[in-house]
């Protein structure tokens, strides 16, 4: 039976990506080694994070002044790296759901944070609008795509100060313009790669402006002019992430993954309006996600949750249940989902709908 992953991460990638991956870790490039036992230091290595960084830039029309970096920790680590880099006096930060909560309380430990906004008043279920950015603040950070609450920032700020994005799980996903921010970062798992490497897009004027010592592993300064090889990278996450976005460019590029992220979104909002029995959490449409599309039943159909979740998982659906701050269900749609894949939920969903 075929398995449709709608897990939210570590999630779908492309069959390109695991077929070439695959091919790398018995034999790299018809070198007689492994990509997991090839040295990091080797021209054959370092020619895989030329190309992984050169075609994020590409991809991402990432301009010249930008810095592209693979690193370990996750964007967990990114929380903290950000303000010790960056946080002088005070920081602003854009709270959304869990992520963009936890990214702020660890700027806490260094220096002040302003809370421009939060939507925690409606369980983050929409994206606040009326904000003032505070110009006296050292950065802004937002969250642009939420997993847990299924809302995303689809447009880029104009901000008077650095921007921040973690950005995990929309990368890729649509055309950002890079130029608008200081610093982009993120998890690989959910549209770049596996897990286990995080990237960083950051502009080289926005450092050096912090007086704290920093620890030599926590300074970008430290990974920039060694292209990320200060330490022994994760490799084998890095050369899966480099054959996902050769995949994503022979797709035709973030514009080609862009429209087709919206027809799946399309398609599975569509059906959520239409349906009696499955309602969305995210009822203001121009906030909904089309990476994570998040779903609850019908208070009158509430007791048959489970039994969806078990109809559903009989049909070859994996990972749709949600959140616990949320609940119900939860359909991660990121680049590599298939459209069939999609569709194959949405019968599921009539098919159960059609029985009560």
């Amino acid at each position: 039976m075929k398995k449709h992953n709608f897990a939210a991460g570590p999630s779908i990638i492309s069959e390109f990506a695991k077929r070439e991956t695959a091919a790398g870790i018995l034999n790299l490039n018809k070198t007689g080694l492994s990509i997991l036992e090839v040295s990091h230091r080797s021209p054959e290595f370092m020619e895989i994070m030329e190309d992984a960084c050169n075609l994020m830039r590409d991809l991402l029309n990432v301009p010249l002044n930008y810095h592209i970096l693979f690193l370990q920790g996750g964007a967990s680590t990114q929380f903290a790296m950000v303000p010790m880099n960056l946080l002088h006096t005070k920081a602003a930060y854009l709270e959304t759901g869990s992520w963009a909560k936890k990214a702020a309380k660890e700027a806490k430990l260094f220096g002040d944070v302003e809370t421009v906004a939060s939507s925690a008043d409606k369980n983050y279920s929409y994206i606040p609008k009326d904000f003032t950015i505070p110009e006296d603040a050292d950065y802004f950070h937002i969250t642009t795509n939420n997993t847990i609450f299924g809302t995303e920032i689809k447009t880029d700020f104009d901000s008077p100060i650095p921007l921040v994005a973690d950005a995990s799980s929309d990368i890729l996903s649509r055309p950002m313009d890079v130029s608008k921010y200081g610093l982009i970062y993120g998890g690989a798992q959910k549209n770049l790669g596996p897990a286990g490497v995080t990237f960083v897009i950051i502009r080289e004027d926005i450092l050096g402006k912090v007086e704290r010592a920093i620890p030599t592993m926590l300074d970008y300064n430290t990974h920039i002019p060694k292209n990320s090889l200060y330490n022994t990278p994760p490799c084998v996450a890095i050369y899966a992430s480099l054959q996902n976005m050769i995949w994503m460019k022979q797709c035709g590029g973030v514009e080609a993954i862009y429209k087709m992220n919206m027809e799946k979104a399309d398609m599975l909002y569509s059906e959520l309006d239409r349906s009696k029995l499955f309602h969305p959490t995210v009822t203001v449409e121009e906030d909904r996600s089309i990476m994570n599309v998040t779903f609850v039943m019908a208070p009158e159909y509430q007791d048959k949750e489970v039994d969806f979740r078990d109809f559903a998982s009989a049909r070859g659906m994996v990972g749709i249940k949600g959140h616990r701050s949320v609940g119900g269900f939860r359909a991660s749609i990121y680049n590599a989902m298939p459209k069939d894949s999609v569709q194959a939920l949405i019968d599921t969903m009539r098919e159960f709908e059609s029985k009560l």
